[in-house]
C-alpha cells in the first residue's frame, strides 16, 4: 500500500465506521465458526498498524506479521511485544501445524500468488484448525481504490473457492458482507469510473455520518457465520485443510 494509506489507517482505525463495524463482524463470525480451544495460538498475517489484535486477543494468544516497517512498529506499541517480518509465501521461522486461527484480513489481494500464499498459510494451522479470510468482492468495483492499496485482484465467491480448493483447502464458511451499504457502495465506485477519479474513498467522514454509517454495517453481526449473503462489498471465508 502506499505509504499515506498506513498513515491514514494509523490515525483512523479506532473510530472510522469501516474499521469498527468490520471488527464486530469478524467477531461474530469467529464467535460462530471457529472452534473454541483452550490456550489458542492465533497468528494475524499482514496486521497492518494492528488494529484488529486487540479483537483476535479475545479468542486467544496473538502472534502477528506485518512487512511494512512503521506499520508494524505501530501494531507492535499496540501488542506490546514484537511482531515478525516473514513474508508470504515462504514464511520463514514461522512454526507449522501450531495455530488454532490464522488471520488473513484484506491481504490476500496484495499477493500475486493467491494460492501460493492460502497453501501457504494451509500448512501453518494445527489439526481442525481455521483459515479466516477477507477479501474485496466484485472485480467490476475495481478502482482508484484499489491502485491506491496495491491490490492484484478482487474477488468474486467462485473465484476464492477455486483458489482455497487449489490449495487443499476446504470451505466451511463463505459470505458477502458490507451488504446493507453495497448499493451506496457500487453507487459511489460507478461514479468515480464516470468522473475518473484517481484518490481512494477511505476519508473519514462527519461524525454523524461516521455513527450512521457503522450502524448500518454494525448491523451485519448478528447474521455473521449464520446467513450467506449473496451480494457485497466484501467476501468473509473461514477455511479448513481438506
Amino acid at each position: 500500500m502506499e505509504r499515506e494509506v498506513f498513515d491514514r489507517m494509523a490515525a483512523q482505525d479506532a473510530e472510522h465506521w469501516w474499521y469498527v463495524a468490520r471488527r464486530r463482524y469478524l467477531a461474530a463470525l469467529i464467535e460462530r465458526r471457529v472452534p473454541r480451544t483452550v490456550d489458542a495460538r492465533i497468528l494475524e498475517v499482514g496486521c497492518g498498524t494492528g488494529h484488529n489484535l486487540e479483537m483476535l486477543g479475545h479468542f486467544g494468544h496473538v502472534d502477528a506479521l506485518e512487512l511494512d516497517a512503521p506499520a508494524r512498529a505501530v501494531a507492535e506499541r499496540r501488542l506490546g511485544r514484537p511482531i515478525g517480518a516473514a513474508p508470504l509465501p515462504e514464511l520463514p521461522g514461522v512454526p507449522d501445524a501450531a495455530y488454532q486461527l490464522v488471520a488473513l484480513l484484506d491481504v490476500l489481494e496484495h499477493v500475486e500468488d493467491g494460492t501460493g500464499a492460502l497453501r501457504a498459510l494451509r500448512a501453518k494451522l494445527a489439526p481442525d484448525g481455521r483459515l479466516l479470510i477477507a477479501v474485496p468482492a466484485n472485480p467490476w468495483m475495481w478502482s482508484a481504490h484499489d491502485v491506491v492499496h496495491h491490490h492484484h485482484r478482487r474477488y468474486t465467491a467462485s473465484a476464492l473457492r477455486r483458489e482455497a480448493a487449489a490449495a487443499g483447502l476446504a470451505v466451511d464458511h463463505l459470505s458477502h458482507f458490507n451488504t446493507l451499504l453495497f448499493p451506496a457502495a457500487a453507487a459511489a465506485r460507478i461514479a468515480g469510473k464516470i468522473t475518473n477519479k484517481q484518490t481512494a474513498d477511505d476519508a473519514m467522514p462527519s461524525a454523524p455520518v461516521n455513527r450512521l454509517l457503522g450502524g448500518i454495517f454494525g448491523l451485519e453481526r448478528f447474521v455473521a457465520g449464520r446467513v450467506p449473503m449473496p451480494f457485497g462489498v466484501s467476501i468473509a471465508a473461514v477455511l479448513k485443510a481438506a
